[in-house]
């Protein structure tokens, strides 16, 4: 069973969650589920506020499939390059930012780390 673990300054500790198989959704939604703080605006991928640092913590980190808003507004404000997004499409090597909106866990564990302010759409 994948975990998400959340950390953060906007957070009193670190707060862990376990995924089972009918929780398979964006990171984004399974904070709102649990009440992690998490800032957006959007929740479209188009704004990049939820952006999120992923870090793999069970062995390699699968890529889970960069969407073509995640491409456009992580190279716009300058969080992943054309070389990352080869990596990601052609040898399936997850970039370090994500956007929490369009980020689906899939069979790893993952420390996902956010700052910015608190609230949100």
């Amino acid at each position: 069973m994948p975990s998400v673990t959340f950390s953060s300054p906007l957070l009193r500790r670190a707060v862990t969650i376990f995924i089972e198989g009918h929780e398979a959704s964006n990171i984004l939604a399974l904070a709102e589920a649990h009440r992690i703080p998490l800032p957006h605006d959007c929740g479209e991928g188009q704004c990049g506020v939820c952006m999120i640092d992923v870090l793999t913590l069970s062995g390699k980190m699968l890529g889970s499939c960069l969407t073509d808003k995640e491409k456009k507004r992580l190279a716009a404000i300058g969080k992943i390059t054309p070389e990352e997004i080869r990596r990601a499409e052609i040898a399936d090597i997850a970039p370090r930012y994500r956007l929490a909106c369009q980020y689906v866990v899939r069979h790893e564990d993952v420390l996902v780390t956010f700052a910015g302010r608190s609230g949100g759409a």
